[in-house]
């Protein structure tokens, strides 16, 4: 419990066994609940969770957004942690987050990994892809947002009856955003540090690219 919250995060998987282990060791001791998503993983992946402690959902369907939303359906707290499993995202952060969600009385936050504390964490162009993303994200949606492809997010749980997530792929980050943003509900961003990831790289650039910003035009016209 923080805050007399129950606080749950939610860790998407596919053959992450390092990063997971390395994220669940720093995991603070405020959080109540851990899921993490197996989606498809043919290493050690959903062994090395159980055995930190972790409660372990497998998804079979594959993408970014199949495994979240298997994930998400799963949580029970109160409040909602997200973050990748590659170790990229801060769990020592979770606390000052959750904190600065119920001070600015927001329903969903986003954490804002610009500008970048270490340079090496992302590559140039990933990091010119996704400040194209969210240049685009704030045209077509008149939108002030500082990072659309943003993997940690901290939310409270009764705003996902308001969602309508349809995303399979890496589309779902940004999709998770604007549903929150266009539903009226509270939404603010904060920075946090960004680290190099551990294990193989999954993103496929510019396959990925393309389809996230295939998906912000056909939401603006109304298509899911």
């Amino acid at each position: 419990m923080h805050l007399d919250l129950k606080l749950s995060v939610v860790i998407p998987c596919f053959n992450e066994e390092s990063g997971v282990r390395e994220i669940l060791e720093r995991m603070p001791a405020i959080v109540d609940e851990v899921i993490v998503v197996d989606n498809n993983s043919t290493d050690r992946t959903a062994e090395v969770a159980t055995a930190l402690g972790a409660r372990v959902v497998a998804e079979s369907r594959p993408g970014y957004g199949a495994a979240y939303k298997a994930g998400l359906a799963a949580a029970t707290g109160d409040v909602i942690i997200t973050m990748d499993g590659d170790a990229t995202y801060p769990p020592e952060e979770i606390g000052r987050l959750v904190a600065e969600l119920l001070e600015k009385q927001w329903d969903f936050l986003s954490a804002a990994r610009f500008p970048l504390h270490n340079a090496r964490a992302m590559g140039v162009t990933n990091q010119v892809g996704n400040h194209v993303l969210t240049a685009v994200t704030q045209v077509l949606f008149l939108l002030p947002i500082r990072d659309s492809q943003s993997g940690m997010w901290v939310f409270r749980r009764e705003l996902l009856a308001r969602l309508q997530l349809s995303a399979d792929g890496m589309a779902f980050s940004q999709e998770i955003k604007l549903e929150a943003i266009l539903c009226k509900a509270r939404f603010g961003e904060s920075h946090v540090g960004y680290g190099e990831r551990l294990g193989e790289v999954k993103l496929q650039r510019w396959r990925d690219g393309w389809l996230n910003l295939t998906h912000l035009v056909a939401r603006r016209l109304g298509r899911r």
